[in-house]
């Protein structure tokens, strides 16, 4: 195959390259997408048949590769494993945009695979990954019907940054990764340190510029060199006549089942009258004809069910459970659930419950992080947890899924702008949600969970936050814009839209599209309604807690922060670790050094932490001159004794100085063991000490 290549230019001396022809000749599509020094190989294959499923069999897998980056794994089998967290994220960032651009009826199985080839800090690969499974399955057989880009927009100083360096990312105070086609934006996803939404808009202009760049130079590419797609039979086209039997069948029972609120009572009413219109209609039938009409009946019914729902909403303003479109579900909050935990809440909207715990911990529970970037300790810990009965449902548990790590990463970003600083608050924070019961925006029940769990524990936050998820019902040029969604409303609509904030502004954002893009005006009004739904929630969370708790638990661990001089450090570790473990153990505290000189010592025992605190003064102090001493005599000399004033710490009193009359020997004087006062009187540069015990006695 011949090597071909395109170059977009997304801003002032930001280049993307993307070229193909070379390798992976055997896939389906390979491009090779590369950033100054970044470089992923996205692949796009299509099985070789249809597989029994309902949905597009579709797995998008990116994968960091340690040795792209020069460094080789940590885990004791020295190869990757499976998916980190990030490369979860970054997955699930190329498959959300990228699963709705394909025929409603495509079934084949479908792998995209994204390989870090070589990694930069000043070229981030998710975004690049995003771009390149759009180019792969655009050269591709698969029948891709719209091509994909992706940006990362960064505010730094006020200013806006496009695909920024790791540098530029770090000082931001919004970070936003924005996908879309050439005339539209399907995909946000980012946080934001209480930013408006005003400036979120014009984020997006500036994203919409560059990704119609990166559309048409993929375009070009696929011009250039893209194969036939696979051609599928038509869509399966339902019998109108059937519909219609179907519709006037259900008549009035259908609009009465489906305005009862309740889901499950919901859901029972709407599957009685549906098998009643089955049995009507099927009566006279047997074998494979009662199964084909039984399957296009139950299709019929589910399109007669959308679009009642739909236009219900779009005439009425009326939704499935009664509310108004900007209405939110009624909230119970409540706090102190657990007497355990350092900090606990239930949080209710609707029929979603989430509960929520704290547990505070010292810097030894931190959790070690190693990524392209570089190697990092993460303070706060957020997991997501969605179990089975939340909905009802009984199936195998077998770890977090995707959904859930994304949930959970999402939850976290909405929390990140208002925790204190580890100076003012020197702890590692552990957020557990447990969804009791899900109908719609469980996340974001995990956001406003999270918020009151911490004050309860007494987490100094600057500010509580939470949040809401925004739904969208288009038809044509006519829309609502839905506060709150129920999982139906996600289900049958056209947009999952999660918004995080505090009075002030956003923390967090999440945007996907089932269509081919939302409008300015679109966005303008979700993001209005999603302020005031957010500013209600606020002032229903507000009845149950207002603030932090002035106590934390007694359960709590107590930090107390010292500082010492770095060349202390070893002093207090030991030899193999031998000092610290013994103050521990000996105290009942632990102890976190950081490389810095700080030191934190945890326990909820007062006493003991004081007496840790004093054991380590005593080791770091350092001998002040013309300060009093009482020591002990270690060694004698000829010329002198040598005396520990404290713990690994001794100076030299020289012969003419142990008293005011001239001796013929140490010893007549000071014997080994003895306690002796003495003053400091020098400290030369190398550390050694002088004493003076005539000096001393001249004092007393």
């Amino acid at each position: 195959m011949q090597e071909h290549n395109v170059s977009v230019e997304i801003a002032d001396g930001k280049t993307i390259h993307i070229s193909t022809g070379k390798y992976a000749k055997q896939a389906g599509g390979a491009v090779v997408i590369s950033s100054g020094d970044s470089k992923v190989l996205v692949t796009a294959t299509v099985g070789t048949s249809d597989r029994p499923f309902n949905f597009l069999p579709l797995t998008m897998m990116y994968q960091d590769r340690n040795g792209s980056f020069g460094t080789i794994p940590g885990s004791y089998f020295k190869r990757e494993g499976r998916s980190n967290e990030r490369e979860t994220l970054v997955s699930r960032l190329m498959d959300r945009p990228i699963r709705p651009m394909f025929p409603k009826h495509f079934r084949m199985e479908l792998q995209v695979i994204a390989t870090v080839m070589s990694f930069d800090k000043d070229s981030e690969t998710d975004v690049l990954a995003l771009c390149g499974a759009s180019a792969a399955l655009a050269i591709s057989d698969a029948p891709f019907t719209g091509t994909i880009g992706g940006v990362r927009i960064v505010r730094t100083n006020g200013e806006f940054i496009i695909n920024p360096n790791f540098a530029e990312a770090e000082a931001c105070d919004m970070d936003l990764v924005f996908a879309g086609t050439a005339d539209a934006i399907t995909m946000i996803e980012g946080q934001g340190a209480e930013i408006q939404e005003d400036h979120v808009l014009d984020a997006t202009d500036i994203a919409q510029v560059a990704i119609r760049k990166i559309c048409e130079a993929i375009d070009e590419l696929k011009a250039a060199c893209g194969k036939d797609k696979i051609e599928l039979a038509p869509a399966p086209e339902l019998d109108e006549s059937l519909y219609k039997k179907v519709v006037k069948a259900a008549g009035k029972k259908h609009v009465k089942a489906l305005a009862i609120r309740g889901k499950h009572e919901r859901m029972a009413a709407l599957k009685v009258v549906r098998n009643d219109i089955i049995a009507k209609l099927t009566a006279k039938l047997e074998g494979d004809a009662l199964d084909t009409m039984t399957s296009d009946i139950k299709t019929a019914w589910s399109k007669m069910d959308k679009a009642v729902m739909r236009r219900t909403v779009i005439d009425t303003g009326v939704r499935l459970d009664g509310r108004a479109t900007d209405e939110i579900r009624d909230i119970w909050c409540e706090v102190g659930i657990s007497a355990r935990a350092h900090g606990s809440a239930i949080f209710t909207r609707g029929e979603t419950q989430a509960y929520v715990n704290i547990a505070l911990g010292t810097g030894n529970d931190s959790q070690r992080m190693e990524e392209p970037a570089g190697k990092h300790e993460r303070n706060f810990m957020l997991t997501y947890n969605f179990p089975p009965f939340c909905t009802g449902e009984a199936y195998p548990m077998r770890g977090p899924k995707r959904r859930e790590i994304g949930h959970g990463a999402l939850a976290r970003r909405g929390m990140l702008a208002v925790l204190p600083s580890q100076d003012d608050f020197p702890y590692v924070l552990r957020s557990t949600a447990e969804v009791l019961e899900s109908n719609g925006s469980s996340s974001m029940a995990t956001v406003c969970g999270t918020t009151l769990a911490l004050m309860d524990a007494g987490v100094p936050l600057k500010t509580p936050v939470a949040g809401i998820a925004m739904g969208l019902v288009k038809e044509g040029d006519e829309f609502a814009v839905l506060s709150d969604i129920l999982g139906d409303e996600d289900h049958l609509g056209d947009m999952d839209f999660k918004v995080t904030g505090t009075k002030n502004g956003i923390t967090a954002f999440q945007l996907d599209t089932k269509i081919a893009g939302i409008s300015r005006d679109i966005m303008t009004k979700a993001m209005s309604q999603a302020r005031e739904g957010r500013l209600h929630i606020l002032k229903e969370m507000d009845k149950t807690l207002s603030a932090p708790r002035e106590e934390m638990s007694e359960h709590a661990p107590r930090i107390t922060t010292v500082h010492i001089k770095s060349d202390k450090i070893r002093d207090i570790i030991g030899p193999g670790g031998k000092v610290i473990r013994g103050i521990q153990e000996q105290c009942g505290v632990k102890i976190t050094v950081d490389d810095s000189g700080r030191v934190d010592v945890a326990s909820s025992d007062r006493e003991g932490t004081d007496k840790a605190i004093a054991m380590i003064r005593e080791i770091t102090q350092e001998a002040e001159i013309g300060a009093l001493y009482v020591g002990v005599v270690k060694r004698i000399v000829d010329f002198g004794a040598f005396v520990e004033i404290f713990p690994g710490t001794d100076g030299l009193v020289h012969i003419s100085h142990l008293a005011h009359e001239r001796i013929d020997k140490v010893t007549d004087v000071v014997a080994e063991g003895d306690e002796v006062l003495v003053r400091v009187i020098d400290v030369d540069r190398s550390g050694k000490i002088r004493l003076s015990r005539k000096e001393a006695l001249e004092a007393v």
